[in-house]
């Protein structure tokens, strides 16, 4: 068995990609996704994608998934009913919260507090104290405990957090708490502060350990019945989920901390493209995944993706490591209307998705969305996925129709406007990580993937001054194909508050190799050979006084050749990069961690056959589109047709089994040695 499957579940299709390890060969595959029940659309497209491989399910070694279950059980509400234990007097830890309100001037005034994720009343105290050195001051009440979980059983908790003061230094009254927990209450999840987050920083630590617990039921439920429908069609091969950090993890251990899935589904897309801008020569990269209902943009420098310490769903902002990604509603299905009070068009963050999607899939939509005025302005044609899929331009034309009506323009004018709006919508999120994170945009490639992105690629490059615009190899189901190709990765913590300069460098870097050793113990025991396994360390570095830290990443052998010195000068250089300025403060060392991280899949990109430079043999048809206001003569390629070299002068359009590409006018497209579209200004 030497066959991987890397499937992303998106809110309209379900990407899969199956690839062969020996030869390179891979199937692409798109499906429905199946809103009520998501394991029916991937069954169905396992099945499908099989078949065309000329496989059995039982061949696929590895099962690699990037799913939203935890994402949208936030966003949606719809986690469990979680009980929380803390240490007496800190009952109102989740109410009292953090004095940040977003916003800005008088936000404060107009922002409604997000309700907490464990209610009051479903939070009790319990006596016992751990000191500051993890020290015990006050033993257990056991009989209190006893008669504080019968009561949070009894009044329906479905999931249950402990997180007592100072716990991160001394688990063992967690640990207590949980034996007696699962006593009372065995059917039950329960989440272990120490065990989630062994961080200092009580109200972080006990929020994140109460995220966990809130989609726990719901992630454990959808992935034991994933795993047992796989099982069912004969699937033997080993089931792993996506991480926000776009590391792996074996699907046995996400249901336990499913907080580390809350950006699993993005995360896909940032590590497929980083492999394809390994495989073109390309090092920094702003990326823009569009799918049908959000955009999702990242940015990679040097082949590295930005990675942050907490990871940001909605209103819930919980301490784990995750992707820098930013997300916007707009994609394919955004829903376009002008507000009665305003007369001004918007675009999203509403979304037909997948039923009953955009008219022009025929499904039953009726209100106007981005995929239709794509079609209106024959951006879109109306063959897609390889011509299986017939889209309804006619229908689109009068649901677009609607918007020109209320706005008083032409057709063509409102469909312009929709897909301006969108792009507009694209290029701020995109701003947001390169500009305001002291990224000059022109120094990075735009790579547009997912089922859209290709689409947009070319006119949200123009804004940027992003150049080339990049449409990869397979775009609509790269998500799917960076699922495939990362690595298992894991990673513990542990707070240590104390100034450099009296840090003993020995003793972190004896606790820094005590971590190390138990990431890598868990890597070994998902069946990893330790000489396989790759460690790194990250240390959080502030300047004393300061409210929050930097994350640095480093590796063991720089760390003892250069030590702490070397660690704090790459501290203020990151500092002055981030906020233009450093400080004469002494640097304090606030948290260290061990990342352990599993083989890298050594999976080259098969290279494309050398062509002329004439695109003329991939020519299908010649098309007509709007451009500057009225409508050019363009053509249409067939991409599998293209060769190496081929030179595509715009306005043309490029389509596929699973995307479409958009060159605009003005524009040229180069196909590079591998097959990626390469858009340039002419």
């Amino acid at each position: 068995m030497t066959y991987r499957l890397g499937v992303d579940v998106g809110g309209t299709f379900t990407d899969l990609l199956l690839f062969d390890q020996r030869s390179g060969a891979f199937w692409r595959h798109k499906t429905p996704s199946t809103p009520h029940d998501s394991s029916e659309g991937i069954l169905n497209g396992v099945r499908a994608i099989t078949a065309e491989a000329g496989i059995t399910p039982e061949q696929v070694e590895f099962f690699l998934h990037g799913t939203t279950v935890a994402t949208n059980a936030v966003l949606e509400g719809k986690g469990a009913r979680v009980g929380l234990v803390t240490t007496d007097g800190y009952r109102q830890v989740m109410q009292i919260a953090r004095s940040f309100v977003p916003g800005g001037l008088a936000g404060w005034i107009v922002w409604p507090k997000p309700t907490p994720l464990a209610a009051l009343e479903d939070t009790c105290e319990i006596t016992g104290r751990i000191d500051a050195r993890g020290e015990i001051l006050a033993d257990l009440d056991e009989a209190q405990i006893r008669t504080s979980l019968i009561r949070l059983r009894d009044s329906g908790i479905e999931a249950l957090t402990v997180s007592l003061v100072n716990a991160y230094l001394n688990g063992a009254h967690e640990t207590r708490v949980g034996e007696i927990a699962a006593e009372i209450m065995p059917d039950i999840p329960v989440s272990l502060s120490h065990e989630v987050l062994p961080e200092m920083q009580e109200y972080e630590r006990t929020l994140t350990t109460v995220a966990n617990a809130a989609v726990r039921p719901v992630v454990g439920k959808y992935v034991r019945n994933l795993r047992d429908r796989l099982r069912g069609a004969g699937m033997a091969g080993s089931l792993s989920l996506l991480r926000s950090d776009g590391g792996l993890m074996s699907s046995e251990k996400s249901e336990e901390h499913p907080v580390s899935l809350l950006m699993s589904g993005p995360a896909g897309g940032v590590t497929g493209a980083i492999w394809v801008g390994r495989n073109a020569g390309l090092k920094n990269i702003l990326t823009l995944d569009v799918g049908g209902t959000s955009t999702d943009v990242a940015l990679i420098e040097n082949l590295e993706a930005r990675r942050q310490r907490e990871t940001e769903v909605g209103h819930l902002k919980v301490r784990a490591s995750a992707l820098d990604v930013k997300t916007v509603g707009a994609g394919g299905g955004s829903i376009a209307y002008v507000p009665e009070l305003t007369k001004a068009l918007r675009v999203g963050p509403q979304s037909a998705g997948a039923v009953p999607g955009p008219v022009a899939y025929g499904k039953g939509g009726t209100l106007p969305t981005v995929t239709d005025a794509n079609v209106v302005l024959g951006y879109l044609p109306e063959n897609l996925l390889g011509g299986t899929f017939q889209l309804d331009r006619e229908g689109a034309k009068r649901a677009v129709q609607t918007i020109a009506d209320a706005l008083g323009i032409d057709l063509m004018a409102a469909a312009r406007g929709i897909i301006d709006i969108v792009n507009e919508n694209m290029f701020g999120a995109l701003r947001m990580i390169s500009v305001q994170q002291g990224y000059d945009p022109r120094d990075f490639a735009l790579m547009g993937f997912g089922g859209a992105g290709p689409l947009h690629v070319n006119a949200v490059a123009r804004l940027m001054g992003s150049w080339p615009a990049v449409s990869p190899v397979s775009p609509g189901v790269l998500c799917a194909l960076g699922d495939a190709t990362t690595r298992m990765r894991t990673e513990t913590a542990r707070s240590f508050s104390q100034r450099v300069q009296d840090t003993d460098e020995a003793v972190v870097q004896a606790i820094l190799d005590e971590m190390a050793a138990q990431t890598r113990a868990e890597l070994t025991a998902e069946g990893i050979a330790d000489a396989d396994v790759t460690s790194l360390f990250e240390l959080d570095i502030r300047y004393e006084g300061q409210a929050f830290e930097v994350p640095l990443a480093i590796d063991a052998e720089t760390l003892r050749r250069d030590g702490l010195k070397g660690v704090t000068d790459r501290f203020d250089a990151e500092h002055l990069r981030l906020f233009t300025f450093n400080m004469d403060s002494a640097h304090e060392l606030v948290n260290l961690r061990a990342v352990a991280m599993g083989p890298a899949l050594e999976l080259p990109a098969p290279p494309l056959e050398k062509g002329d430079g004439d695109p003329a043999r991939a020519k299908i048809r010649d098309h007509s589109l709007w451009v500057d206001g009225q409508m050019k003569p363009a053509v249409i390629y067939d991409r599998a047709r293209l060769r190496c070299g081929d030179v595509i002068p715009g306005p043309a359009i490029v389509v596929e089994m699973d995307s479409t590409t958009l060159i605009e006018a003005d524009c040229v497209g180069t196909v590079d040695h591998v097959g990626n579209i390469l858009i340039h200004l002419a």
